[in-house]
């Protein structure tokens, strides 16, 4: 698990999750992301995962957001790879020269995910 950063903790909460029940985070998430990343976007894959495809160091465009109910326990993401569109995992991605809204939003998900938090639905 990673340091605690109050700063991003404390927009998470205020921004993002802003008292949600447990079940409504995951759309909390979904409509943040979805309002404040400015799609599309490059991204590089920072982490291989079994549900797709992507290899370490893989560049790519970001499209937009999976469809709302694929997110409801991971947010998701639609690619272009191999001539086909994928739905993968933010939490592999990470914005290549992106604007600062989306490098920041981008950036709290990783945080998140990687203190530990999960999405309950």
């Amino acid at each position: 698990m990673i340091k605690k950063e109050m700063a991003r903790e404390k927009r998470i909460a205020n921004e993002i999750v802003v008292d949600a029940e447990p079940e409504e985070v995951a759309m909390g998430w979904y409509y943040s992301l979805d309002d404040k990343v400015k799609f599309p976007f490059k991204a590089k894959c920072i982490a291989e995962d079994k549900r797709t495809p992507l290899k370490l160091g893989e560049e790519l465009t970001v499209e937009g957001m999976a469809g709302e109910n694929n997110c409801q326990y991971d947010m998701l993401v639609d690619v272009k790879w191999g001539g086909k569109t994928l739905s993968v995992p933010l939490s592999v991605l990470e914005p290549v020269n992106a604007d600062a809204d989306t490098t920041e939003i981008v950036g709290d998900w990783h945080y998140w995910v990687k203190r530990g938090y999960v999405l309950v639905v």
